[in-house]
């Protein structure tokens, strides 16, 4: 089977999954105590009020007929419009979804660079107390939990020390920079100290292999041989892994953003959760089901790529 055909596959497969993701979206969405009438009336909500808001919205009628309605609105480009804002949910997505995109990228970014080189220090001076240092900085980032982590960076470089700013996106792409490095930190910190405890032993196996021993045997410089043999080889089980916690690198974003105020999907997600807004949480869920799916994907195809005796079948 060719790469075209293995692609072509791998998007057919995501197929099913998103339909049941479709499913359980629009049913357990509903299993959230209260209803957006009752979230937009407040205390002044009356039954009356309640059962005739919910009749403009559809609400009224059963589940499964709301779900074929939802289905069919789906099928022609249309995920409705929000129930609080008053706009269509697509329009939403595409106005916050670059500020997440970019917060998600900008994440992945400072995460291999703190990784990939903390890796190779602490493999190369390993059981030092260099080894110790950089395990025991990055154990901090996995045993605390993103929001916290956001806190704290955000009530110390932020409100006290007034390093950076403590909210907001800003307008140009060096503003953009400036204003998500602490969210951006936030989230891959801690993607960092996956990466880095995985890559750390990658290489330190990779190190005690034969063909390391063979190109140091044949005089060739270190750094050729750290490059060209043991890092090649040490990250093909780290790309996986980097992978499949993108998911989880988007899922973080829901939290850092409502804490660093930043107008992405995340923030919105939370708000509209808050506002019992079905037509937002299911678009946003759909949405992030679509980028997950593709992530793995093209980590598949990377780890092919990177590793000859993957085959594409």
């Amino acid at each position: 089977m060719n790469r075209w055909s293995y692609i072509i596959m791998r998007v057919l497969q995501v197929i099913p999954t998103f339909f049941v993701v479709m499913a359980l979206v629009f049913f357990m969405v509903r299993l959230l105590p209260g209803d957006p009438t009752s979230a937009i009336l407040g205390e002044r909500a009356t039954e009356a009020m309640i059962a005739r808001g919910n009749k403009e919205l559809g609400l009224d009628k059963p589940l499964i007929v709301q779900f074929g309605v939802f289905v069919g609105h789906f099928f022609q480009g249309d995920l409705g419009d929000s129930i609080n804002l008053k706009v269509p949910v697509f329009r939403l997505i595409l106005e916050r979804m670059p500020v997440t995109l970019f917060l998600t990228l900008y994440a992945s970014v400072l995460a291999v660079l703190l990784a990939v080189p903390l890796s190779f220090v602490a493999a190369l001076r390993r059981d030092t107390g260099i080894d110790s240092a950089i395990r025991g900085m990055f154990q901090i980032g996995l045993s605390m939990p993103v929001f916290y982590i956001g806190l704290q960076l955000l009530t110390i470089l932020g409100a006290r020390w007034r390093l950076f700013p403590i909210g907001g996106y800003g307008e140009t792409f060096f503003e953009h920079l400036w204003y998500l490095f602490l969210p951006a930190l936030t989230l891959g910190f801690n993607l960092a100290a996956i990466l880095m405890r995985n890559l750390r032993a990658a290489i330190l196996e990779v190190l005690q292999s034969e063909y390391v021993d063979f190109a140091r045997a044949k005089g060739l410089r270190s750094s050729l041989i750290l490059g060209k043999h043991v890092l090649r080889n040490a990250v093909i089980s780290t790309v996986t892994l980097f992978g499949l916690n993108i998911g989880g690198l988007i899922g973080g974003a829901v939290i850092t953003e409502s804490v660093f105020a930043i107008p992405g999907v995340g923030r919105l997600m939370v708000d509209s959760i808050f506002g019992r807004d079905y037509p937002v949480i299911q678009g946003l869920t759909l949405t992030f089901a679509v980028l997950v799916s593709l992530t793995f994907i093209l980590t598949d195809i990377v780890h092919a790529q990177l590793d000859p005796r993957v085959e594409v079948t």
